[in-house]
């Protein structure tokens, strides 16, 4: 297995581009590695294997996912169907995610490597601009998390006719706000939402419906279950995993079916039980998000002595805007209930955010708590 080093540069992103075109060739399968510590492999990857992937160990201990070619190309080849055929792509992604990996991995199955925006001081709205230029002429795609796509629809000007000219936008990494998403479109800019993980060779849910050769169903209690031809082999050194049971992978998300399309509605892991009741974090964050005046908002449960929880917010507004508290939660208490509405509410200038920018609800729990 070919551990290889990559730093947010192009010269790192090329030489990604080579391994992986081995690997899908059958060569040695490859470890991306970035600034986070990666755990030891325990084991050698299965014949077949093209990538490695570390998990940001979020939910639990970092573990190692295993991804055939055959689960990679068949990602990308699902991907090029629903977008309208091949294209060149950008990589503003960090190449160690899958993500990022398969903003590669789609290029090169499209003819090319794919541009590359050099992110070793960070996302710079301005780079996004040069980089989107030297793609050329044709069809156009990228792959960004929402806090990139918010901030280059703040930049405006060239920042937006840059967004403008992709063919599609892939967002995903976190959750997409209703707001920024209606932004987005109403701005002239073509976003797809993804839903997916390492697991399943990333995003295998395009606006809410399964790529071609994917299987999503929910359990009894409401649990995503993901399969089909993208799945991943499983975790490395971990053949018993329980994760991955019957073909299937069981995600840690609540969904259901609306109108012929998943939702899902956050994590199970994340549901606040306050008082006898369960209240969905994220349903609370999509009342408080479309709020005027809010950019952003995070909700979190904080211990709480009689409750056993109480629902904990941290509220981000639109530069300049006033902070209102009492309306905003009067907004949860009208469409959810009274158990939803925020016991504790802070307003601040940024929500912590971690890794490629999903909000870091652990620092988020301990700033309510202080």
């Amino acid at each position: 297995m070919l551990h290889l080093q990559v730093d947010g540069s192009p010269a790192a992103a090329a030489h990604l581009a080579d391994a992986l075109r081995g690997a899908l060739a059958g060569g040695a399968p490859v470890l991306p590695v970035g600034p986070a510590p990666v755990p030891p492999p325990a084991a050698e990857p299965p014949p077949g294997s093209a990538v490695v992937i570390a998990t940001s160990g979020s939910t639990g201990v970092p573990k190692l996912v295993v991804l055939s070619a055959a689960a990679l190309e068949a990602s990308a080849r699902a991907t090029e169907r629903r977008l309208g055929g091949p294209a060149r792509w950008l990589l503003a992604l960090p190449a160690e995610h899958i993500a990022g990996v398969q903003v590669v991995v789609r290029a090169l199955l499209a003819g090319a490597p794919p541009q590359v925006q050099d992110l070793r001081g960070g996302f710079r709205t301005d780079d996004f601009v040069a980089a989107t230029g030297r793609l050329g002429p044709g069809a156009r795609c990228t792959s960004l998390v929402p806090t990139q796509l918010g901030r280059l629809l703040d930049a405006g000007g060239p920042a937006l006719d840059a967004l403008r000219s992709y063919t599609a936008i892939l967002v995903g990494g976190a959750a997409l706000d209703a707001r920024l998403r209606e932004r987005a479109r109403a701005a002239g800019v073509r976003v797809v939402t993804t839903y997916g993980m390492s697991e399943t060779a990333g995003g295998c849910v395009y606006d809410g419906v399964p790529l071609d050769g994917v299987d999503v169903d929910l359990d009894p209690d409401g649990r995503v279950l993901l399969g089909g031809a993208t799945l991943a082999t499983g975790y490395l050194g971990r053949p018993d995993d329980p994760a991955f049971t019957g073909g299937r992978f069981r995600t840690g998300d609540l969904g259901r079916w609306r109108d012929g399309r998943l939702e899902v509605l956050g994590r199970a892991d994340d549901v606040i039980n306050t008082g006898g009741e369960k209240v969905a974090p994220s349903a609370v964050e999509r009342v408080l998000a479309a709020q005027p005046g809010v950019r952003s908002a995070c909700v979190v449960g904080l211990p709480d002595p009689e409750w056993g929880q109480v629902v904990g917010a941290a509220v981000q507004p639109e530069p300049g805007a006033p902070a209102d508290d009492e309306g905003w939660r009067a907004a949860v208490r009208a469409e959810l209930g009274r158990a939803a509405v925020p016991r504790v509410l802070r307003v601040v200038a940024e929500l912590p955010l971690r890794g490629i920018g999903k909000p870091d609800r652990t620092a988020v729990a301990a700033l309510l708590g202080d």
